[in-house]
Formats: structure tokens, sequence, C-alpha cells
């Protein structure tokens, strides 16, 4: 399986093409790749993605039920008592700035958006708490605008596909918005999130079992025989954490 791919004497058109290439390919190996938080208005997904920060998607949506129950509006969020909302957020850790952010986030949306959550960049990273990643990924799963996400696992992922050699996520995003089709950003995203939650680690890739290790620079990074990179890839459930 080995490389094929010279990064350092690529044309940005061939940069592009395989990009695409790469996106199709992680569809194939991830049909079922997904937000994995649970959610089912805008609202409630603004507050999964706040809370998410320093914390995995697993226990995030093992408190959010309670949450929502208890704060169904943004009114409810902005008159919320700080001790009782700190009690529900503590298992998500950070959960004083998370009250804060939240108790903050009602409060801008009841004053300014008329107690909705807006569709718009511009307007989500206006609230307390909220950045270009967290906006992101709600315009992308709640209201179908797309954008590209760049955590942890996206940001890794395109340097080692050689996508980027940008560490900031701002820049990141634009050098990414630039290879892949616009109606695929927030796909792309979520495709690049399992694959590194499944196969490609941050300290151990799989290399040795991952299907896309003709299109990436990076192979040999982590192990190559395959038994043992196969001892390496998590399953379903692992990769919803």
């Amino acid at each position: 399986m080995g490389i094929t791919v010279d990064a350092t004497a690529e044309t940005a058109l061939a940069r592009t093409r395989r990009a695409r290439r790469i996106v199709r390919a992680l569809g194939e190996l991830h049909p079922d790749a997904r937000i994995a938080l649970h959610f089912g208005n805008p609202l409630e997904l603004l507050v999964a993605t706040v809370l998410s920060a320093q914390c995995t998607d697993k226990k995030v949506n093992e408190v959010t039920p309670a949450v929502f129950a208890r704060y169904r509006s943004a009114a409810a969020y902005a008159a919320a008592d700080r001790d009782e909302l700190e009690g529900l957020l503590r298992p998500t850790g950070f959960f004083r700035a998370k009250a804060n952010s939240l108790i903050g986030i009602g409060a801008a949306l009841t004053e300014r958006f008329a107690g909705e959550v807006p569709g718009r960049l511009a307007d989500l990273v206006t609230l307390p708490g909220v950045g270009r990643k967290t906006a992101n990924v709600v315009l992308g799963h709640a209201f179908g605008v797309p954008g590209i996400t760049v955590d942890t696992h996206v940001g890794r992922l395109s340097r080692r596909f050689a996508l980027t050699s940008e560490t900031d996520p701002v820049r990141v995003e634009t050098d990414l918005a630039a290879l892949i089709e616009r109606r695929d950003w927030t796909i792309a995203s979520d495709r690049m999130i399992f694959h590194g939650r499944r196969i490609c680690h941050a300290r151990r890739p799989a290399c040795g079992a991952c299907a896309i290790a003709r299109m990436c620079p990076s192979f040999g990074t982590g192990p190559t025989e395959p038994l043992q990179a196969a001892r390496l890839v998590r399953g379903d459930a692992e990769a919803a954490r």
C-alpha cells in the first residue's frame, strides 16, 4: 500500500482533485458519518455544541436531556438560576464558564433575535461563547447551510492530507473551502471527524488499515502492517465519543 502522493510537487489543481477524491472516499468508508450530538431544534444544537467544548459528545448527550427539559427557550436560559444551571452542567467540565455562555446566549437571542437562533454566521459569532466552529456546526446541521467545522480532528487530518499547512482554525477553514465543493462542506467535516476518531488517531493512526492511504502523503505516521493497524481501529460506539 505504498505512498503515491508527493504533496511537495503537487499543483493546485491536483490538490483540489485529490481533496475531492478524499471526501468521496471517506463517504464510502464512513457512510454513517453524522453529527454525534443529539438535538431537536437549532437552540438545542447550539447549547449542545457549546457544552461539547473540552467534553466528549457521549457525556454531552447524557447531560442535555435534563438541560433541554428544564430550559425550553432562549428566555428560559436568560432567566436561569445560575447555581441550578451550573449543577446540571457540572459533568461536562468548565461548567461555570459554560453556564455564563448559555445565560448570555439566552439574553442575546431574546434581546436581539426575537428568541430565535439566527441562521447567519455573522450573527451567530456575536453570541457569547460562540466562535466559527460552533457557528458552522449549527449552520450545517440545523439550517442546512454548508459550513466547515475545524475541530481537532479536521485540523489534524487536513495537515496529514497536506491540504493545508496552517494550524490556525480559521486559516484551515479557508484552505479547505477553496478545495472542497461548497455543497460538501458540512458532510466533509463530519466524515473527517469520523475518520479521525476511528482510524486517523492523533498519536498512532491506523495507517495500514486506512482505505485512503494511497491519497495520503502522511502514510507511515502510524503502523502500516495491516493486522497491527487493524487493532487500532475504533468501533462505532467509540467513534461517537
